[in-house]
């Protein structure tokens, strides 16, 4: 046998000058997730018994996450050998239904043989998105600071020691998952290069054809690095030795680009003629090199900052300092720690800003994270709440900046929705389709993925399409920006409610009827329940209907189609109260439970109650019924599923219910790092959480605002800076012994609004404006009061 030879390439560079670096650990900062203790890794992916996904409960349960909207790294906060987890979200390959999944980027280890240290401490500061490790050893203090910077797309980690030349560690990064091309067409190629202080990854992914690369740049002061390379060059690292300070500075693209064509052609073309991202990623990363990490830090606080710190809470309790974990212990065990609802209602925000940017994709079912392979149900959109759920927290807590990338990419997708209407009119109903495509309007189904739409059918009725075309109704109503009503909302809804015109097919008690319907994945005896009609598509009809015609008024749209809908409107019978007294999920059912799941995760017939307003204090009757429904739902649930209860307990305005609720989620519906588990791992349940502790201080969808319309008796004390109300009214208050002390509201819009407020006795307080003059309002009654408020002004009421 001939003898194979192998060697190493290796370059060796020696720094003598040192890197601008920072010093901005701050151990102040209210909103902090932290441990004494690194996560655990590298042993733990599991099966989950009920759903067959894989999950791995280290990297969900015990690492810290990192985003800027186009990467997500997960920080494990290791001595001996780090390990920060890779994701880029275009990172996606064939899926069991071939719509695309997201996949991990790359695993990076950096092997420090620091074993058993003393004073460790690793946190996520969520005031200023940054993670931090710091530990004594050997007689040296480490310390090491990872953010995520959104302007200049990178992630940047610093390292540093408080003695100079201490610094010592071998970079590697792994590809995972790599697999030959095959005829299944799951194949993955992919190398890892090291050149001077530079470490490449490149590869392809074979499904849709395109490639990938991430790039590190390793910066260090003072010092000698060491780049060595395997004899194929496919397994590259480097070495540091004897640094003052290190900061390396991680990018990740792919060729993916968002626009029609990725939802209209077929898999092996939808990226066809793209540019390899290699060229930009290098200019980008010179581009960060040339500005220091020093303004890097400086970028991503400004921007980052000035997007977190619209919104505070504080319910009364000053943080103890125990870690995470040891606390979530104790509220387990039944002490009552205000500070933990402070720290997830922000955790919430903290991760839609990190999952969701403009000009990166939404943010999907993990966010911006994944290690998997293939990522539990896609890592995609699901449209019959889950994406939408992500982004209920976006308009209430005054990030409505973060649904910017799910317009961009609705409108990406809406040519092929267009497609999907079409073919599904001209399936159930022929005789109503127009000829001009255009007319019939666009209809998603649940699924979606950053290259597939599907239509309505088999366990979700078309009711996902005004359930998400709510969306955009919520975008118009909240900001009050009437470019952003023409030119975003206004097509969407319209587009939706072109499509039902079309599809409802006559009853016969002449009602107008979907059919075929289906309440979400609702299952009766073995099988998803088919039927005509249920509550759930109804409802999402008739709101989508109410919202085209308010908008089609403030924009003057006088065209024919409106008559339509107006014609309609009074056929669609949504709502019917059941024989238990409760809102019924079919028509055709009577008393609560013949048909479907009893405690069902999903409760889509109160959608109309929540995100939708159907139901509300005008229609007492349903809503008496929508918590005789509640009641029979139950409480637990999945994690994502126990927050909708909790919104939906706010909307009847039981704020103690809802309290009851959000413990529970505390309890068994989140990990130590306060991630959502299902299980496995997914964030809906994180921003729906944030959702509804913003729903029971905040009210306003029944044209008023309504300050602490479900306060629990846990929050007798404590003040909200910054919520939002509809008409764009920034909120602020406090309160003590469960009633208002002060309440502002600042008028943001670009025109004078009428602003209504209802709160018990309003109408003996004293209204002032900024200047402290005093101001006239109108008494509806002793709860309501309404007064004009002027553009750019700010009214402070006393109790």
């Amino acid at each position: 046998m001939g003898r194979r030879i192998f060697f190493c390439i290796v370059s060796t560079i020696i720094f003598l000058h040192p890197l601008a670096g920072s010093d901005r650990i701050d151990r102040n900062d209210r909103n902090v997730i932290w441990f004494e203790q690194p996560a655990s890794t590298g042993t733990s992916i599991m099966q989950n018994v009920k759903g067959g996904w894989p999950y791995d409960l280290d990297w969900e349960k015990h690492s810290l996450p990192i985003g800027n909207g186009y990467m997500g790294a997960n920080i494990f906060g290791r001595t001996d050998v780090e390990r920060i987890q890779l994701s880029e979200k275009t990172m996606n390959t064939k899926a069991e239904w071939s719509i695309g999944v997201f996949t991990n980027l790359s695993e990076i280890y950096l092997d420090f043989h620091h074993n058993a240290p003393r004073e460790y401490r690793r946190e996520l500061s969520l005031d200023k998105a940054v993670a931090t490790v710091s530990y004594e050893y050997d007689g040296v203090r480490y310390s090491r600071e990872y953010f995520a910077n959104y302007p200049s797309n990178v992630i940047v980690v610093n390292i540093k020691a408080d003695k100079p030349g201490r610094i010592n560690f071998l970079l590697r990064p792994v590809l995972p998952y790599l697999r030959e091309f095959n005829e299944d067409r799951t194949g993955r190629t992919g190398r890892v290069h090291a050149e001077n202080d530079l470490i490449t990854m490149k590869g392809e992914l074979q499904y849709f054809n395109y490639p990938y690369e991430a790039q590190i740049k390793v910066l260090p002061s003072g010092g000698r690095l060491t780049a060595t390379n395997d004899a194929d060059g496919d397994h590259g690292m480097i070495q540091v030795c004897d640094a003052d300070s290190v900061s390396l500075l991680i990018m990740a693209k792919t060729s993916y680009k968002l626009n029609e064509n990725v939802f209209l052609l077929p898999p092996q073309e939808k990226v066809a003629g793209n540019p390899h991202p290699h060229v930009e990623l290098c200019r980008q990363m010179e581009t960060a090199v040339a500005k220091g990490v020093k303004e890097l830090w400086n970028e991503h606080l400004d921007d980052y900052c000035s997007l977190f710190s619209r919104v505070s809470l504080n319910l009364g309790e000053d943080r103890p300092d125990i870690p995470t974990d040891k606390l979530r212990s104790e509220v387990i065990r039944g002490k009552n720690h205000t500070c933990l609802d402070e720290l997830l209602f922000q955790y919430g925000r903290y991760l839609l800003i990190s999952s969701s940017r403009k000009g990166a994709l939404p943010a999907n079912l993990q966010g911006v994270w994944t290690q998997y392979e293939i990522s539990p149900w896609t890592g995609g959109y699901w449209h019959n709440i889950n994406v939408q759920m992500n982004y209920w927290p976006a308009f209430n807590t005054d990030l409505a900046e973060t649904f910017i990338p799910y317009v961009e990419y609705h409108e990406a997708y809406r040519k092929a929705a267009n497609r999907i209407a079409v073919d599904y009119i001209r399936k159930i109903n022929p005789s109503a389709l127009d000829p001009v495509p255009e007319e019939n309007g666009w209809i998603v189904g649940t699924g979606a993925s950053v290259f597939t739409v599907e239509s309505p059918g088999g366990h979700s009725g078309p009711g996902t399409g005004g359930f998400t075309a709510k969306m955009f109704w919520d975008y118009y109503e909240f900001t009050r920006d009437e470019d952003i009503l023409r030119n975003h909302t206004y097509p969407a809804i319209l587009g939706m409610s072109k499509y039902y015109s079309k599809m409802l097919k006559p009853s016969p008690d002449g009602f107008l009827l979907a059919n075929p319907s289906a309440s979400p994945e609702q299952v009766h005896n073995g099988k998803y329940y088919q039927t005509v009609g249920c509550t759930f598509d109804q409802s999402m009809i008739e709101d989508n209907y109410r919202d085209v015609l308010k908008a089609a008024a403030i924009l003057k749209d006088k065209s024919p189609f409106l008559n339509t809908l107006r014609a309609q409107l009074p056929k669609l019978d949504a709502i019917h109260i059941g024989t238990s007294g409760q809102i019924k999920e079919f028509r055709e059912e009577q008393a609560y439970g013949d048909i479907g799941e009893y405690q069902h995760r999903h409760i889509s017939h109160l959608c109309a109650l929540y995100p939708g307003s159907l139901i509300n204090s005008n229609t007492p009757e349903w809503l008496e019924a929508a918590k005789v429904t509640l009641e029979h739902r139950g409480d637990k649930s999945y994690g994502w599923s126990m927050m909708h209860r909790m919104n939906l307990w706010a909307r009847v305005k039981d704020g103690n219910r809802a309290y009851k609720i959000y413990k529970l989620f505390q309890d068994v519906g989140i990990a130590d790092n306060l991630w959502c588990l299902h299980p496995p791992y997914q964030i809906d349940g994180n921003l729906g959480a944030t959702a509804g502790v913003a729903e029971m201080l905040l009210q306003s969808h029944e044209g008023y605002i309504e300050p602490l319309p479900a306060l629990p008796d846990s929050w007798a004390e404590g003040s909200f800076k910054g919520l939002v109300a509809r008409g764009n009214f920034s909120v602020s208050a406090s309160w003590s012994g469960g009633k208002l002390d002060t309440l502002d509201i600042y008028a943001r819009a670009a025109k004078d609004e009428e602003c209504t407020v209802r709160y018990e006795g309003i109408s003996r307080a004293f209204l002032t404006d900024s200047q402290g003059r005093k101001v006239r309002f109108k008494t509806v009654d002793e709860n309501l009061v309404r007064f004009v408020s002027k553009s750019g002004e700010k009214y402070h009421f006393t109790f």
